[in-house]
């Protein structure tokens, strides 16, 4: 229990300091910067599948149910990112925050309408406070958080894609960089020969490391979620979850000084509200199933 707490924890904390990463290679475009994530992840993961001699997993992607699912959330995952890289650039991570406080939510409604699972009173209500935050915050911002509902709904999907995967984590993600390997190659190819390549022109050696190093920033965390998640119950790993956007929250209001006014925290009081009764709630009724 405890080694599951620090692996996932630590899975957490380093997602919750992405921002910091990503402001350190402002310089390169955030197309680029996805496109390199996905070029050395691939390196990087091939290393620790080479390592750990996992190849059985290829003969099921043969598949094409398998084969469509995994382009769909490679899809979904490449779009994640590019927007949650763009907002970080531009000065919105906490708009981006807002987004993972609101995907445990989301994800109860991908739950509820497309799985047929069923939803609590309590739930309904968490989700009605939320939306009622969100509600605010368009109103008061005069303009939909798209930022956040999209960054929520997207990782909402894909998260509803992999839990009815066929693959592991590790290997999951492995073929979803292989599938968007020749679209990224591509790109940097074309970048290239148009002499337009941030990685070639940068005067910084720091930057190409930093670029270098999104291969195992990007699997790490998620090696360590995986590790975690096999190891402590689905109530504690849903309050870990929010160490994340907490964390990218106050970087985005301590450290990069984004504009947070009263009535924009009063949408936010309502969303953190929601998350509380869903916790909550989650956990009560763990508690009674175990009694049970």
């Amino acid at each position: 229990m405890r080694s599951g707490i620090l692996s996932a924890a630590s899975a957490f904390l380093c997602w919750g300091l992405f921002p910091i990463y990503f402001h350190a290679i402002g310089d390169v475009p955030a197309m680029q910067i996805l496109a390199h994530r996905m070029l050395w992840s691939l390196g990087f993961l091939l290393i620790v599948l080479a390592l750990r001699r996992q190849w059985k997993w290829l003969e099921q992607v043969r598949d094409p149910r398998v084969l469509g699912s995994f382009v769909a959330s490679a899809f979904l995952l490449s779009a994640n990112w590019l927007v949650y890289i763009w907002a970080v650039k531009n000065g919105h991570v906490i708009d981006a925050s807002l987004g993972y406080f609101i995907n445990p939510l989301v994800n109860i409604m991908f739950g509820y309408l497309l799985l047929k699972e069923r939803m609590r009173p309590a739930q309904w209500g968490a989700i009605a406070v939320a939306a009622l935050g969100v509600a605010w915050l368009t109103w008061q911002a005069g303009s939909v958080p798209w930022i956040a509902l999209f960054l929520a709904a997207s990782f909402g999907g894909y998260g509803l894609l992999r839990k009815t995967a066929a693959l592991g984590a590790l290997e999951g993600l492995s073929f979803e960089t292989m599938v968007l390997f020749p679209v990224a190659a591509a790109y940097i190819g074309w970048l290239t020969y148009t002499g337009e390549n941030a990685f070639v022109n940068t005067p910084s050696d720091t930057t190409r490391l930093l670029l270098i190093a999104a291969g195992p920033i990007t699997a790490i965390p998620l090696l360590l979620f995986a590790t975690g998640a096999r190891k402590i119950p689905l109530s504690i790993l849903g309050l870990l979850q929010y160490l994340s956007p907490s964390i990218q929250f106050l970087l985005g209001v301590w450290l990069f000084h984004e504009a947070f006014n009263a009535e924009r925290l009063i949408g936010f009081v309502l969303i953190w509200a929601a998350l509380l009764l869903y916790a909550g709630e989650g956990l009560l009724h763990g508690r009674r199933a175990a009694k049970a």
